[in-house]
């Protein structure tokens, strides 16, 4: 007998067709039961975070456990998320692109995998989510279709077989404000999970398909442990899951969680299935919790490589073995590479693109992720023949003490023009925000002398913007060469120099004012930061960011 709804929600397009009665009840059930552990976990965040800022003690490892001394492993993988090749990542609430991203590309071939996401490429609105919600269901069933009457295109999905599919829902971090219970916002990350197990999940569970979940922003075990609490509650109130294969990939992307990776793959138990070395946030939740230290402030991010940089290397190679001994499944980074007209700036992003897989595949990593199917071949290319080959990795690289985690300052320089690009990938990504898109292509050498090919910036890199022009603020961080210090003035000279170039190359008065607007949202967003308020672009609703955008410059 269904309960009666104490579930309210914003009458965006498309959600009263998801809310149904059944569907708040289950909604309803789940909230009650681990809305109050989530807010109890962003509490524990929180504190962790403050002792690394105000008392200087930073995440460590967790004491000896059988969690990570004992001889358990992940059950056993599904033959899905052990296939090599890549994965095609996008925001799966823009129809075009998340049907594009299940076809084939330029060479005919589909990626192993379609990471689709209503995460960090996602715009974070009820209206995403519901979008969402829809497209994958479709895309399930392979009804998906999408009419772009200005550029007279029809999307539709090719025959064949489709890639796996990977969901990756908000994080347990934020909240919905447009869909309460009893008045209290939804946990985003359990509306997004259950929208997604409700309906997606049925009719994968109805053609004999896996439901597979990355869990993005993961800092503690007990993170963990709240989806398997999520999961297990889900099957005891949903009938059809109980034959259902559900598995999950923590993506590693926190300090702490570099920490408590074996942790969380015992913690969520039958649902584990691997870790993912999602380079980005990394590199941002770094910054975050070494704000307040002098010592710890970084060169240009564009010259940190991972393969190249010796301590976060170890980081994904310790994942990896991790990976091998607990027997899951690793995933590499993302090529954000997106096509060029001109034929050597693509030639160039091959060639990069080549080498980064190439390195990934050669640390015992299966699959990595790309941000377009254009280079999909290239990016997957490097995984199938190495794995192909018969090759296998040693028993050296399936010893996590093999791999100490040990956080040191790369090597490089502190510029000014860093900076400057820093400067202008915020203003663009946050441009693009402002328009309802989560994933932006921009090219923050545009104009300049060169081969650079834009990139696909999603939310990651537009942390690990703002933390680096604040960490160089906050410390007043001198251009090794020029000795030019960094404070707000610098900085304010730097944005308002990339706004007007960027006007200057772009037509309308209403993109004008939305660039203008974003230049402030940076702003506010940089002086945050500076402030120690790490609080995530995605916790903001568009009116408190219209509000942001009408008040004086934040400095």
């Amino acid at each position: 007998m269904l309960m009666p709804t104490r579930i309210e929600f914003a009458p965006v397009e498309g959600a009263a067709a998801l809310f149904t009665p059944a569907f708040c009840e289950y909604l309803t059930r789940l909230h009650d039961r681990l809305d109050g552990a989530a807010r109890d976990l962003r509490k524990r965040r929180l504190a962790m975070l403050e002792r690394a800022l105000k008392q200087h003690t930073p995440p460590a490892p967790p004491p000896v456990s059988e969690a990570n001394s004992g001889t358990w492993r992940v059950p056993p993988v599904p033959d899905d998320l052990k296939k090599p090749g890549i994965e095609i990542s996008g925001p799966c609430s823009i129809t075009s692109m998340f049907i594009n991203a299940l076809n084939p590309g330029p060479e005919g071939e589909r990626a192993a995998g379609d990471l689709d996401d209503d995460e960090d490429s996602g715009g974070h609105r009820l209206i995403d989510t519901v979008r969402s919600a829809h497209n994958r269901l479709a895309a399930v069933n392979r009804e998906l279709t999408f009419v772009d009457s200005q550029r007279n295109r029809t999307y539709a999905i090719a025959d064949g077989e489709l890639p796996f599919f990977m969901h990756r829902e908000r994080g347990l971090h934020l909240d919905e404000p447009d869909v309460t219970v009893d008045g209290t916002p939804v946990n985003a990350a359990l509306l997004g999970t259950a929208l997604t197990l409700f309906y997606a999940g049925r009719a994968q569970t109805g053609r004999g398909q896996g439901i597979y979940f990355y869990l993005p922003k993961l800092e503690a075990a007990a993170e963990a442990r709240w989806y398997r609490d999520l999961f297990d509650l889900s099957r005891q109130h949903l009938p059809f899951l109980d034959s259902a294969t559900i598995r999950a990939i923590v993506l590693v992307e926190s300090l702490p969680c570099v920490y408590e990776m074996e942790e969380m793959l015992y913690e969520l138990g039958p649902y584990a299935a691997g870790l993912n070395a999602a380079r980005w946030d990394l590199k941002a939740s770094i910054f975050e919790f070494v704000m307040a230290d002098p010592a710890q402030v970084w060169p240009d991010r564009f010259g940190v490589d991972i393969k190249t940089t010796p301590f976060l290397a170890n980081i994904f190679r310790r994942l990896v073995a991790i990976s091998l001994k607990r027997g899951a499944v690793p995933i590499g980074g993302m090529a954000t590479a997106l096509p060029n007209p001109d034929p050597e700036v693509n030639r160039a992003a091959a060639e990069a693109i080549r080498a980064d897989k190439q390195w990934e595949a050669e640390q015992g990593f299966i699959r990595g992720w790309v941000a377009h199917i254009f280079h999909m071949k290239t990016a997957g290319d490097p995984f199938k023949a190495l794995i192909g080959s018969g090759w296998k990795p040693t028993a050296q690289m399936a010893n996590p003490d093999n791999y100490p985690v040990v956080i040191k300052v790369p090597e490089g320089p502190i510029t000014v023009d860093g900076t400057r690009r820093n400067a202008r990938m915020l203003i663009e990504y946050v441009e693009g925000w402002l328009a309802g898109r989560g994933a932006k292509g921009i090219d923050s050498l545009e104009g300049k002398p060169g081969i650079h090919p834009a990139l696909m910036e999603d939310l990651a890199t537009g942390r690990m913007s703002v933390a680096q022009i604040a960490q160089r603020i906050l410390h007043h961080a001198r251009d090794t060469k020029s000795g030019v210090v960094h404070d707000f003035a610098v900085v304010k000279t730097l944005l308002r120099d990339e706004l007007a170039d960027i006007l200057a190359r772009r037509q309308g008065a209403e993109t004008h004012e939305r660039y203008r607007q974003a230049t402030r949202i940076a702003m506010r967003w940089i002086k945050n930061y500076t402030e120690l308020s790490f609080r995530s672009l995605g916790a903001y609703t568009r009116a408190e960011l219209e509000r942001i955008a009408a008040e004086p410059d934040a400095f």
